[in-house]
């Protein structure tokens, strides 16, 4: 059986990726990475799906590099609902209880909470803090309501898991904003070109590398964390 992880970039499929676990970088492009997820369940065989990677920040309480597992958030303050069992065919360790409360079980210090899915970076502190009062939701990422609904439409398991790159006190600068390719890669060219438009958002963009940086390895802690087989 195969657990199935939706991500936005290539560098998180790297360090995601693990044996029984297929790792779809979406880049962005929201249509893209439900046609390719949807192929994925249709050769057979998954039995849980993930939206695993980065996240900005909505609860000022988190830290750059703290994990977050939650389930996925309406986008008006409720927690989505549908179902989670899945077949009888699920793996031992989910058949015990939702794919959240497994994350939960082999990662006790994470934050607990809800998540919500955005179709475009949200960048400024005010986006971010006007999210978080509408919402509940403790953070945001760009793949979570594209994986969630593509399990909903299955009835298989879901959950994210989810570690902070960007906090809700920090504005991305324009640079980071045109960073990620299409296939999910780094776009250098577009960050150098922005950066030598605006100079002077280099100390944002240099904090914003150190966060990721800390995001970064702070998945790959967690991914280790997880059994090898379910």
């Amino acid at each position: 059986m195969t657990i199935l992880v939706a991500c936005g970039l290539q560098r998180e499929a790297a360090i995601i990726a693990r044996p029984g676990w297929t790792v779809v970088a979406g880049g962005g492009d929201a249509v893209r990475l439900e046609r390719e997820l949807e192929a994925a369940v249709a050769r057979g065989g998954v039995s849980a799906v993930l939206s695993c990677g980065v996240a900005g920040a909505l609860d000022p309480a988190l830290k750059a590099g703290d994990v977050v597992v939650g389930s996925l958030c309406s986008g008006e303050g409720r927690r989505s609902g549908f179902q989670e069992q899945g077949p009888a065919t699920l793996d031992p360790g989910l058949r015990r209880g939702t794919a959240e409360e497994w994350l939960v079980r082999h990662l006790p210090d994470a934050h607990h909470g809800m998540v919500v899915g955005a179709d475009a970076i949200i960048a400024s502190v005010a986006e971010k803090a006007a999210l978080y009062a509408k919402t509940g939701a403790i953070a945001v990422d760009m793949e979570s309501h594209i994986a969630a609904r593509v399990a909903e439409r299955y009835h298989l398991p879901f959950a994210i898991l989810r570690t902070i790159s960007d906090t809700a006190d920090h504005a991305l600068p324009p640079a980071a904003l045109v960073g990620m390719k299409p296939d999910g890669g780094v776009a250098l060219g577009a960050v150098l070109a922005s950066l030598a438009r605006n100079p002077a958002q280099l100390p944002a963009l240099i904090r914003t590398g150190r966060d990721a940086g800390a995001a970064f390895a702070s998945l790959g802690r967690a991914v280790r964390c997880l059994p090898d087989n379910l």
